[in-house]
């Protein structure tokens, strides 16, 4: 309870949704209208879900957005994921607030992870949402950027209600005794050139899961920035063959721990 607390307080298949060549259009600015429903699934948490076509049953992910809120690119992720058969909840830590603007963001930041036990508690209302669903497998990952990179590996010890934990650009731990609580294979992918999580402390996090027996997939792609992947269109010369590596990486990634029916 602890390790996932400290952590988060150190956080100051249609054409429109399926892949132009290696990479979902959503992460290049390209993607169309969100088609999935909004959802309330939690108080005032109002989600966004996208499904895949077909009766299922599909494997489930969780989408936790960065620090501005559920907006529409992360909406429009949640539909790149259903279009590759995954049911996507993608959640709402903010109460259907979102930032404008850097100062905004770090106050919903500030007043969300005050309070870490709703967070949890969002999240698994999320899971169990998507566990009683009669289209789902029962099996759940939790994927988030940057603030909700953060979260997720937070969830990952606070929780034992997936199966999955993908980590973009998120702060860490290094304390193997914590990691220990992790019960998955992890996946993260981080940025060479981002200024706040450095590549000492990503190597830190990967010493420290190996020493813990948690089986890992983590890479640092040299040149980038931090929000790469969400975010493509922001530099799409340099961002988009890491982006695209890393969205092969994760795909593999929930084949192996959640599968396909």
């Amino acid at each position: 309870m602890k390790a996932w607390l400290a952590l988060l307080v150190s956080l100051a298949a249609t054409l429109s949704h399926g892949a132009i060549g290696d990479i979902p259009p959503a992460l290049v600015g390209e993607a169309g209208p969100p088609d999935g429903e909004t959802l309330s699934y939690h108080g005032e948490a109002t989600g966004y879900l996208a499904v895949p076509e077909g009766a299922g049953p599909h494997p489930s992910v969780i989408l936790i957005h960065e620090w501005n809120g559920l907006v529409d690119r992360v909406r429009q992720v949640a539909d790149a994921f259903a279009a590759e058969g995954y049911v996507a909840l993608a959640a709402d830590l903010y109460s259907g607030r979102t930032g404008t603007n850097p100062q905004e963001n770090m106050a919903l930041v500030r007043e969300t992870l005050a309070a870490p036990d709703a967070i949890i508690a969002n999240l698994d209302a999320a899971a169990a949402y998507l566990d009683q669903r009669p289209d789902t497998t029962g099996k759940v990952a939790a994927i988030g950027w940057c603030y909700g990179g953060g979260v997720a590996l937070s969830y990952a010890l606070g929780s034992e209600h997936h199966d999955a934990t993908a980590i973009f650009y998120g702060r860490l731990l290094d304390d193997p005794k914590q990691l220990k609580k992790i019960g998955h294979e992890v996946y993260g992918t981080f940025a060479g050139q981002d200024r706040g999580i450095p590549t000492e402390a990503v190597d830190r996090f990967v010493e420290a899961l190996r020493a813990a027996g948690v089986e890992n997939d983590v890479h640092i792609y040299d040149p980038v920035q931090h929000g790469f992947w969400l975010y493509v269109d922001r530099d799409p010369e340099v961002n988009r063959e890491p982006a695209a590596d890393a969205w092969r990486r994760l795909k593999a990634y929930l084949e192996r721990t959640l599968g396909q029916e």
